[in-house]
């Protein structure tokens, strides 16, 4: 099972696309470490490398991205200071339990773990773990039941991950606190744990996702927990993630997020443009017109109850109406594929992306979109 044209096409459009694939001969495997064995590079510019994830620890903002670079601000994104990474593979996300204990995943299936804000980080799971974690499941699961043809398809499955090596991307995570979470990826790879990721739980078998599709972002509202991927996959969990069940969306393409806004309003979103608003926690959709025929790779609310949503054509676009409407902000400087966004503490936004990180002064930005919004 080789990374498809499906999996490249999803993460390409999200900026990924000079990162899937890194060609070594067989004399270079042999002199240079790869990148699960080597520490990511140290730079003075490391703020300034493709950044594919933007998230918050306490009043600290930290981004990770290409080579396993990971960077973090105290300053509320004035300056960067780069971060101890024990490997220098491609990093898709960020999230943080608590303002010390956070978790980063990435590609060749890396969960890396830290306690001490973002500053320094240890691996907690790779690619090859993670397929012989999912062997072990899937033919203890065979054997307790040996009539049942979709345990018998998960040990075939299972043997092409671990055939295949670590060649697969984990694209999310949430951590319902310190210890409990969930990761997922492409591939239908989901994984669960119970003790701060000391040790975790192939959950495929939990995720009605029979055609494998890859998962992309998850998210808590409401006592739900929600998922989103391509090909129009939504799964809502009712149970605290136990089971997953799929659910119908009026779009049968690619969504690559999920947002939470006020009043338990769910937006999904993805290529083309293509955003939906839930208000009974995804029973039934409206579209939404954001204006854009991009795709749409991040979103946050800030804490004034605007959303933002950020596109691959580098557009910030604000709703003052809880997703109704959206504008598009005028900004300043070079515009380049966004990534991530996050609220700082002074309000600002922080977005991130293929020319690193970019601060918008909220107060000024805002007031311009306010009056667009207007009409006047």
């Amino acid at each position: 099972m080789k990374t498809s044209l499906r999996l490249c096409h999803g993460i390409a459009l999200m900026g990924f696309v000079m990162l899937i694939l890194t060609t070594t001969n067989v004399f270079a495997q042999k002199v240079v470490r790869l990148p699960l064995e080597r520490p990511a590079l140290m730079s003075e510019n490391s703020e300034k490398a493709t950044l594919l994830c933007v998230a918050r620890a306490g009043h600290r903002i930290l981004a990770a991205g290409e080579r396993g670079i990971i960077v973090f601000s105290d300053d509320d994104g004035k300056s960067w200071i780069q971060a101890n990474v024990p490997v220098s593979v491609t990093l898709t996300n960020i999230r943080f339990a608590t303002p010390k204990k956070g978790w980063a995943v990435g590609h060749s299936g890396v969960v890396l773990y830290s306690e001490n804000g973002g500053e320094s980080w240890v691996l907690q799971l790779e690619g090859h773990q993670a397929a012989a974690l999912m062997m072990e499941a899937a033919k203890a699961t065979a054997k307790a039941f040996p009539a049942d043809m979709r345990a018998q398809q998960a040990v075939a499955n299972a043997e092409l991950f671990v055939q295949d090596g670590p060649d697969k991307p984990f694209l999310d995570i949430y951590m319902v606190d310190a210890r409990k979470g969930f990761i997922v990826g492409a591939y239908n790879m989901i994984f669960y744990t119970e003790d701060g990721g000391e040790s975790w739980q192939p959950w495929q078998d939990h995720v009605e996702n029979p055609e494998g599709l890859h998962l992309y972002s998850i998210l808590p509202m409401g006592g739900y927990i929600f998922m989103a991927g391509e090909r129009g996959l939504f799964l809502r969990s009712e149970d605290q993630g136990q089971s997953f069940h799929k659910m119908p969306t009026p779009y049968e393409g690619t969504y690559f997020g999920l947002l939470a806004v006020a009043n338990n309003r769910l937006l999904i979103f993805g290529l083309k443009g293509n955003v939906f608003r839930s208000d009974d926690y995804g029973n039934s959709w409206q579209k939404i017109d954001a204006g854009v025929s991009v795709a749409l790779t991040a979103g946050a609310e800030l804490k004034d109850g605007t959303c933002v949503l950020t596109t691959q054509y580098g557009d910030v676009l604000i709703s003052h109406d809880q997703a109704n409407t959206f504008s598009k902000l005028t900004l300043e400087g070079e515009v380049f594929p966004l990534m991530g966004i996050v609220n700082a503490y002074n309000r600002n936004l922080v977005v991130v992306g293929t020319r690193g990180v970019k601060v918008i002064p909220v107060s000024s930005e805002l007031a311009s979109a306010t009056k667009k919004d207007a009409g006047e």
